[in-house]
């Protein structure tokens, strides 16, 4: 048996699920990299791209047995309105900001948060942004007007923090910078 292996998409490296090839990008957890591995993924013929992300060993070891599927995960940023804005623009849902307002600006905005997240589900990160805040999370808990970015190599999707769920926006913000605001 080889000690470094492919197996229905998954990368088996001595006996460990490191990690995911799809379409031409293997995604693969950064705490297997080393010489042996990289020669290994480098000379696949089928691997144009290779992403280490952590966490990747953990959700296909904790993943559904018989697909041994891997979520490919987004990073986040999280985009709040600057406190000099109308405060009227706060804290409202979407068709009121459309009505009084206009689509969200987002020369009114800063990012508060931008890192890695354990998933790309809407709701989950909510809750993630309200309950658990991140360490380096700069703003308050996720609420109506805020914009959340994922985003990966290929783009970024934008959604509103509407009354109830999200509502996807065309949203382009200039090239990130975290803005830390001190409150008292």
């Amino acid at each position: 048996m080889k000690s470094i292996r492919i197996e229905n998409g998954v990368i088996v490296y001595y006996g460990n699920l490191v990690g995911r090839i799809s379409n031409g990008r293997a995604v693969v957890d950064p705490m297997f990299e080393g010489p042996e591995l990289n020669d290994f993924l480098e000379k696949q013929r089928n691997i144009r791209e290779i992403k280490w992300l952590d966490g990747t060993f953990d959700r296909l070891t904790n993943g559904p047995r018989e697909t041994r599927e891997i979520q490919i995960l987004k990073d986040c940023r999280v985009w709040q309105l600057k406190p000099d804005v109308d405060i009227r623009m706060k804290f409202i849902g979407y068709e009121e900001l459309l009505r009084d307002f206009g689509p969200p600006d987002p020369a009114h905005y800063q990012q508060v948060f931008e890192g890695a997240v354990d998933t790309n589900d809407l709701e989950a990160l909510y809750t993630k942004f309200n309950i658990d805040h991140p360490a380096s999370y700069a703003g308050h808990s996720l609420s109506m007007s805020d914009v959340l970015e994922l985003y990966d190599d290929f783009g970024s999707t934008f959604h509103y923090v509407d009354r109830f769920g999200f509502k996807q926006v065309d949203f382009e913000p200039p090239t990130p910078a975290i803005h830390h605001t001190m409150q008292l």
